[in-house]
């Protein structure tokens, strides 16, 4: 990088009010480009400049004005850029009004976070703007969904066919692994390989023997990302004949959406972000749905920052976790992945041999098939930790 290119990057950070410095230094000339980024930071970082002046009558920042600057944004910078700089400005220029215009809506880049935002404005979602909001969201499940849904699908559907087998021959339903096990006393040393006495196939597991997920979804204010997160995982889960899920959302109230895990954007649309939170009381709930506790995995989801009765809470989930049931304790995720949630809480459930962590999206496939298989999940919820530190 030449000197030259250096200091128009410097002119570029430090923006408008520092040319006359770099005029004095003997002057740089910004490329056309360069002036458009210029412009474009300086309406969220510099001193004087904004949005505002553009409504015609009254104060305050204008939509049109907002969206051929969001349309610029793209054309100009890298698209994790874009998100952090559109984020800046809802946050910094008080923007959240705007979310919900229609104009606004075509012209931002998909980010979870603003997705967040607006699932928690969306009783304000005037009757012009819906239709724009739904399909943002949409924008959002159909990343998360590409990310999850195969790697989700594989992890589940190959451990829990390994459970069972059948008689029924099929190539491609031959369980390997447990057919060479089974047979290694049959193996040949002339020919130097086994020669099996019975092959072992996979078999489909029936509806009566089905694992159950229930997933219970704290929807306080701080939960935008893990519930996107834990909707989308729901309705992948809840669309595979081998499981039955349940989704129940809560604050202080308790609301079953399990119907709405068809659609991810409907379940998504289903939460009310913002409320309190009663933990022990959509325990409670949940301990209803058990029918198997053996065959039960319970997902408690939350920042555990409970404000109902907190012994209560932890009596129940000692108790579902006595039953037999595969208890886990997922910590909300916000700002990226960053973990929210209340330590003393979170250290209270680990003492019962609960794993408590927070889960990277990318790894929900992982934590899924040790889940399923009967892992001890410590060293899982260890490996979450080392990377939240790292």
């Amino acid at each position: 990088m030449t000197n030259e290119e250096r200091m128009k990057r410097w002119r570029l950070i430090l923006g408008s009010q520092s040319q006359e410095t770099f005029d004095d230094m003997g002057g740089i000339s910004l490329t056309e480009e360069q002036w458009l980024m210029d412009q474009a930071l300086a309406a969220i970082y510099g001193l004087n400049e904004g949005f505002e002046g553009e409504r015609g009558s009254g104060n305050g920042p204008s939509a049109p004005r907002l969206a051929r600057w969001l349309g610029d944004l793209r054309t100009l910078f890298d698209k994790d850029l874009v998100t952090v700089i559109q984020n800046d400005a809802i946050e910094r220029k008080g923007l959240k009004q705007l979310l919900l215009e229609p104009e606004m809506l075509e012209h931002l880049e998909p980010d979870i976070q603003l997705a967040s935002t607006l699932l928690a404005l969306k009783d304000h979602i005037p009757k012009r703007s819906k239709e724009s909001a739904r399909k943002f969201i949409e924008k959002i499940v159909e990343e998360v969904n590409r990310l999850l849904e195969n790697d989700i699908r594989r992890a589940v559907t190959a451990t829990l066919n390994k459970r069972r087998h059948s008689s029924i021959p099929s190539a491609s339903a031959i369980d390997f692994p447990y057919t060479i096990r089974r047979n290694l006393k049959q193996y040949s040393p002339a020919l130097g390989t086994v020669i099996p006495e019975r092959v072992y196939f996979f078999d489909r597991m029936a509806k009566s023997n089905r694992w159950h997920v229930i997933l219970d979804v704290d929807q306080s204010g701080s939960m935008g990302e893990s519930v996107i997160y834990s909707s989308i995982m729901a309705c992948i889960l809840a669309s595979m004949s081998a499981i039955k899920t349940n989704v129940v959302a809560f604050d202080t109230q308790i609301m079953d959406l399990t119907e709405k895990c068809e659609d991810p954007v409907d379940l998504l649309f289903g939460f009310q972000l913002g409320g309190g939170t009663d933990i022990n009381k959509s325990i409670a709930y949940c301990q209803q749905l058990i029918e198997t506790p053996g065959r039960t995995l319970f997902f408690l989801i939350s920042d555990l920052e409970e404000g109902g009765n907190r012994g209560g809470m932890l009596r129940r989930i000692e108790d579902m976790k006595a039953s037999g049931v595969t208890v886990i304790c997922l910590l909300a995720i916000a700002d990226g992945g960053r973990p929210y949630y209340d330590q003393h809480t979170a250290q209270r459930i680990a003492a019962l041999g609960v794993p408590v962590f927070a889960c990277a999206p990318q790894k929900l496939p992982d934590l899924l098939e040790r889940a399923f298989s009967g892992h001890d999940l410590a060293a899982f919820a260890a490996d979450m930790e080392k990377r939240e530190i790292r």
